[in-house]
């Protein structure tokens, strides 16, 4: 059975769900997070870790996540989500430098479909890609939390 719970954070309002063995998606305020057939509105212990984790990076707290991660999607989409999560704390690349990194660097405009299909933002932190012109450039969450999370790990990332 799948489920899901729901956090007010300093970003909004976010949902988390999990497979029983893995968190499968984190979810922002007006992303499709309701519960379904096969999804219940519970909060499991993974959830409730995941929910914790999130929240000491919110507060500068934690630069990684370590909770199990099973984000659905293509193997090509799973191969940029993994090399979103190589992207230093702090710091930022570019949809090109991400799609140099996996071999594919002609693949710009894949990385960033890829980069909007992934279903565990903040946790595989697609927030850290910009434009090849330093600009932000969409986000599940909007704009907003996305500059929000970059000047977070900014301040934070210089404290350490």
């Amino acid at each position: 059975m799948k489920s899901i719970f729901f956090y007010e954070t300093s970003i909004g309002r976010i949902g988390i769900r999990d497979n029983g063995e893995a968190v499968t998606a984190l979810l922002f305020a007006g992303e499709n997070a309701a519960a379904s057939a096969d999804t219940c509105i519970f909060e499991t212990v993974l959830i409730k870790e995941a929910a914790a984790q999130l929240t000491e990076y919110l507060a500068g707290e934690r630069r990684t996540f370590d909770v199990p991660l099973a984000p659905e999607g293509t193997i090509f989409q799973r191969k940029v989500w993994d090399a979103l999560t190589r992207i230093p704390y702090g710091e930022t690349r570019s949809y090109a430098e991400i799609a140099k990194s996996i071999g594919q660097p002609k693949a710009c405009r894949a990385v960033g479909m890829a980069n909007n299909k992934n279903p565990v933002a903040v946790i595989i932190p697609c927030h850290r890609v910009i434009g090849a012109n330093g600009k932000l450039v969409g986000y599940a969450g909007g704009l907003g939390i996305k500059q929000k999370l970059l000047e977070l790990e900014k301040e934070h990332g210089n404290r350490h």
